[in-house]
């Protein structure tokens, strides 16, 4: 019997709000395992987070004088753009019901946007040692994840047809010699409504969940 998962496909959050609304996701979780399992599919208003470890010499502005505004967040990684055109899913999953081994997770988010991505004849490809994938080598797709007694939180981003141009003001992802790209370079018309759909499709296929609304 597959495990069922609420679907929560907003349009544009902030960051603050879609950071508060796991955090409640996830408390509400540790109180009560059993509790469905949950998908959250956005965009993101322009903004750079940091994760838990994360250098601020991968910033290529002065945080305290950036337009742009900057999270310095629990997930794992380092710093990362978001943007509209830019799809991220949060899943809060029960790995508990899954598998506990969060290797494996950051594999099957992998396998997700790879499948998502096939969907439009790119063929994307995982780098030895590196978390994420990549399309000719330039890198579509981004995870940096957080899980707390084997719940998840934060997750992944796919550069659909994002205004780039965010990107030259970090090192993304603290990789030096690895281009950012996104789908729209290699299929014009895409949007990220078309992918929405599909990216759900895979995620419920890969993970063996039973998607609502």
């Amino acid at each position: 019997m597959k495990r069922r998962c609420c679907l929560k496909n907003q349009k544009t959050v902030p960051y603050q709000v879609a950071w508060d609304q796991q955090r409640s996701l996830i408390a509400e979780r540790l109180d009560n395992p059993q509790l469905d399992d949950v998908l959250i599919l956005l965009e993101h208003p322009p903004v750079y987070t940091l994760g838990t470890g994360a250098t601020e010499n991968h910033l290529k502005f002065d945080p305290k004088n950036s337009s742009i505004p900057l999270y310095r967040t629990e997930r794992g990684g380092e710093v990362t753009y978001h943007c509209p055109g830019q799809l991220v899913g949060y899943p809060i999953l029960n790995l508990r019901y899954h598998r506990c081994d969060l290797h494996w997770y950051l594999r099957q988010l992998e396998t997700v946007l790879i499948a998502t991505l096939a969907d439009y004849g790119l063929n994307a490809t995982r780098e030895a040692g590196l978390t994420g994938v990549w399309v000719e080598g330039v890198k579509v797709g981004a995870i940096g994840i957080k899980a707390k007694r084997w719940i998840t939180m934060h997750g992944f981003s796919l550069n659909v047809c994002p205004d780039l141009s965010g990107f030259s003001q970090i090192v993304p992802c603290g990789i030096t010699d690895r281009a950012v790209g996104s789908i729209e370079q290699f299929c014009p018309e895409i949007t990220t409504q078309q992918v929405r759909k599909d990216l759900i499709r895979h995620f419920a296929a890969v993970f063996s969940l039973e998607i609502y609304t």
